[in-house]
């Protein structure tokens, strides 16, 4: 039986250009597109095994649409050169899959895919359509099934009549009147002002069409029925616009042809030439000369032990190493379990178990590891480096992190294995840990021959990562950032975790039984107001008692029943007297387990210090993240969770907390970014930013303003920061919608820079792909072209307030390094502790105190010169409780 399959070539491509980080060969070709667009072709073969294949281009700008409407798609932005050079290299390489590809002036790839589904649907042919384009929906029948791209291109949505029915409510051509009436600015097509897609489908529910909805027009209420009237030829050329040509003049010699496979040796010229190494190793492909295939294949043969050289003979080797993988199994580095280590040079590859590194004959390469002088280049070091640590083993001089410069190429991408990388590069593949280890409770070390020769693979995958990662970050403009900024940064964190900070088990145990008697009062006053008792905990027993025996009004269910969420509860507080109990019961649990028992788990009993890990690959805004345990989550807001910083305490006797905050930096941040006078006058002047953003917005002076008005200032104040809707802000505010939004408004009238920035970002975002922090740092929206609106909202909202989160994010770093280098410079006995978002801790002693005070702050503030001053404050105190 036939089955065909039709794809969008410049939907796909398009969404490769955007998902994909930069990618280029070795002769300075991007080709992150074409990769996007060649694995999602992969999947395609391997998964649906088709008889016949067509790849639809349209031809050129102008079609037959423009004769109707000349700005349809009038609103796109020029296509990058990046992407354009792309088109004629993905060409080529769908001729050497042996696929056919089609594409004709005046038309549209849809059109093209249109006429072929329905020369499809009258010979009764399965056919599966691929594209990023919804209007493609409209096509679905019996026989066509469309597979929409949801996540870059790796993952589709596949759609029939029925299952368009299901989610929209509609039948496939009704898809044709939905883009009629929201229309779509992404083609330039206008619909009726303010109709989106939910009062689209409300009418269309109603109406059936286009056509029926201008009729009933009279019937609509308010603003809408005059928006309908006035827009009406709109909303018709718009469905026109929408509506897919399936007329298209094709012959036989232009359909869909007949797929027979891919030549083995014409597919590896074409690989070869893209060096997409790791799709030749996928297919099996004969090998057309790489050195890098060559070179990984030698590995095995070229392997050393400590056995196999005198210690001259090792000290010799080690000269010319610089390369290096360390192996710690375990989230935690504080208590991973060291394996080995194997250190490529040149053509031989040294690799040692960890027994052998800490033997007798291990001593020269525990002495390389410990030279501060020769730079070291690695993966994940920050990692092996406190797993060296807890073995008396130190690791000096490290130079560049395959791992964090993965991270800082692609920050949204979670899989940053060395497995990953070098399929992202297209090396040749590695296996993974789980194929040699094993997982959970298989997890097993393999024998010596299995285990040197996994490190050496990874050694040998570090080496051919790090010149590529290096021009790559020299091509995106981060060098300066990864070289001055993260890898100095992961060495500061690496010294604040061996040190730790002290905790007292007694004010912790202490504290925990005060928790224990209010927990105990909350339950018997629940169990009061219930008439009985249940299990608190349980989320099935506590809605049939609030929901069923007290007859409180059901927010929302979930699959298994009520919901009890925190967002219920705090609607429903006003309702029950029994509903605050409940919240005070789950803050004081919450505390009790999480972070009196939590910590009191993660002290050290030989020294009570408590050691965190900072991981610097996690947010993609670059912001640091806590682990094991997270001392960033230590609660501030409620009197009970800030008493837990009370247990935090100096390690030596007669020094003291000092902690130091910067004061309100996003907005002192936005206040650069966007240039708006008035933000910046604000804090030129030290106003009280919340006060002023009250006075502009509301008309008042400063003595007018009440704590109404500025706190409703500081929600919105802090809600642009990350983009917040009218929807969010009523939520927060507890107001209606329409008068949250007015307030947006006001907002933005009040501060006009602030608005031209939030524009200008999202419209730069659309044109590079990305955003980027003051430091360069860039964060990748794939989403932000997406035709769904949820995705392409949130990756609008990414786009404003990533600069603004990800520039203070910078500025707190900037402050580590140089706080570091200044504690350092002065030889001060004074210790940087942690890092809790804002704010800086450190221990120190009585005679450096007033020092410390004047030159924390001084370092801060001057971290990154802006149009407006940074601003720290500092307390101290005997412990963190006091210093806050």
């Amino acid at each position: 039986m036939d089955k065909w399959i039709l794809i969008d070539g410049n939907s796909i491509v398009f969404r490769a250009f955007y998902a994909m980080p930069p990618l280029t060969n070795s002769a300075g070709m991007h080709t992150n597109a074409v990769y996007g667009f060649t694995t999602m072709l992969l999947k395609l073969l391997e998964e649906e095994k088709p008889t016949h294949m067509l790849v639809a281009f349209d031809a050129g700008k102008v079609t037959f649409r423009h004769e109707g409407y000349e700005d349809y798609k009038g609103g796109r932005a020029k296509t990058p050169p990046e992407l354009s050079e792309q088109f004629p290299v993905l060409k080529d390489l769908i001729r050497s899959f042996g696929i056919a590809q089609f594409e004709l002036p005046g038309y549209e790839a849809d059109d093209i895919i249109g006429t072929l589904t329905r020369m499809a649907d009258e010979r009764k042919v399965e056919t599966l359509i691929v594209s990023g384009d919804k209007d493609m929906l409209q096509l679905a029948s019996d026989h066509v099934t469309i597979a929409l791209t949801r996540k870059g291109v790796s993952e589709v949505e596949r759609y029939n009549p029925q299952e368009i029915m299901d989610k929209y409510g509609l039948t496939p051509l009704q898809i044709i009147d939905l883009k009629g009436l929201m229309g779509d600015a992404s083609d330039n097509i206008p619909g009726i002002p303010g109709v989106g897609e939910k009062t689209a489908l409300k009418m269309l529910h109603e109406y059936g069409s286009v056509e029926e909805v201008l009729a009933h027009s009279g019937e609509l209420k308010g603003k809408m029925k005059e928006k309908v009237a006035a827009h009406e030829e709109d909303a018709r050329m718009s469905k026109k616009l929408a509506t897919i040509f399936r007329e298209v003049p094709l012959d036989d010699e232009e359909g869909v042809k007949a797929y027979n496979g891919y030549d083995p040796a014409e597919l590896a010229e074409a690989f070869h030439k893209l060096e997409f190494r790791s799709l030749m190793e996928r297919l099996e492909l004969p090998e057309v000369g790489s050195a890098g295939s060559e070179a990984a294949a030698e590995i095995n043969h070229n392997l050393v032990s400590l056995n196999d050289l005198k210690t001259e003979e090792l000290e010799g080797l080690l000269s010319g190493a610089s390369n290096v993988y360390i192996e710690a199994i375990g989230d935690n580095p504080h208590h991973a379990e060291l394996l080995g280590l194997a250190i490529p040079v040149e053509d031989r590859m040294l690799a040692i178990t960890a027994e052998e590194l800490l033997s007798e004959a291990g001593k020269p390469v525990r002495q390389w590891l410990g030279n501060p002088d020769v730079r070291k280049y690695g993966y994940d070091l920050h990692k092996a480096d406190l797993t060296l640590h807890w073995r008396g083993i130190d690791l000096c001089g490290t130079d560049f992190d395959v791992l964090l410069a993965a991270y800082l190429l692609d920050p949204t991408e979670s899989n940053q294995t060395l497995v990953y990388l070098m399929q992202r590069y297209q090396l040749p593949a590695i296996q993974s840990d789980e194929a040699v280890y094993g997982r959970g409770a298989k997890f097993r070390v393999p024998e010596h021959g299995i285990l040197i020769r996994h490190l050496a693979a990874k050694a040998n995958a570090v080496r051919e990562l790090v010149p590529l990662q290096q021009k790559a970050l020299e091509d995106t403009g981060m060098s300066k950032l990864y070289y001055e900024l993260e890898q100095p940064l992961a060495i500061v964190l690496a010294g604040m975790e061996k040190q730790g900070i002290q905790v007292n088990a007694g004010t912790l145990e202490e504290l925990g039984s005060e928790l224990e008697q209010g927990i105990a009062r909350c339950k018997n006053e629940i169990y009061t107001h219930a008439g009985m008792e249940f299990n608190i905990g349980s989320p099935k027993q506590l809605g049939e008692v609030l929901f069923e025996k007290l007859g409180l009004p059901a927010m929302k269910k979930t699959k298994t029943g009520y919901s009890t969420d925190a967002d219920v509860l705090e609607r429903l507080e006003p309702y029950h007297g029994i509903i605050p109990l409940i919240l005070q019961y789950r803050t004081l649990a919450k505390l009790q387990s999480t972070y009196v028992e939590g910590l009191l788990k993660e002290i050290r009993r030989n020294s009570g210090m408590v050691h965190t890990y900072y991981r610097q690959t996690i947010a993609a805004t670059g912001r640091l993240s806590s682990q094991f345990p997270n001392l960033q989550n230590i609660p501030i807001r409620l009197e009970e969770g800030r008493r837990i910083r009370k247990a935090f305490v100096p390690s030596e006797p007669g020094w003291t907390i000092l902690a130091a905050d910067y004061s309100q930096i996003e907005l002192r941040v936005l206040a650069h970014i966007s240039g708006d006078e008035k933000l910046k006058e604000a804090f030129i002047a030290d106003m009280d930013i919340h006060t002023k953003t009250a006075m502009d917005v509301f008309g008042v002076s400063a003595d007018e303003v009440d704590s109404n008005m500025r706190r409703q200032a500081k929600a919105v104040n802090f809600g642009i920061v990350y983009g917040i809707s009218d929807f969010g802000l009523s939520n927060n505010l507890n107001i209606s919608r329409k008068d949250a939004g007015r307030f947006i408004e006001q907002y933005f009238e009040a501060f006009p820079g602030v608005r031209g920035y939030m524009d200008n970002i999202v419209l730069q975002a659309r044109n590079d792909g990305y955003v980027t922090t003051l430091l360069e740092r860039r964060r990748y929206l794939p989403d932000i072209k997406a035709s769904n609106f949820n995705l392409r909202s949130f990756a609008e909202r990414t786009a404003m307030n990533t600069p603004i989160q990800g520039t203070a994010a910078d500025i707190i770093k900037l402050a580590m390094v140089r706080m570091d280098e200044m504690l350092r410079e002065r030889k001060l006995r004074s210790r940087m502790l942690l890092q809790v978002h804002d704010e800086l801790v450190f221990e120190v002693p009585g005679d450096e105190l007033e020092l410390m005070k004047t030159l924390v702050p001084e370092v801060m503030e001057g971290a990154l010169k802006l149009d407006v001053p940074l601003k720290a404050d500092v307390n101290y105190g005997v412990n963190w409780y006091e210093a806050k």
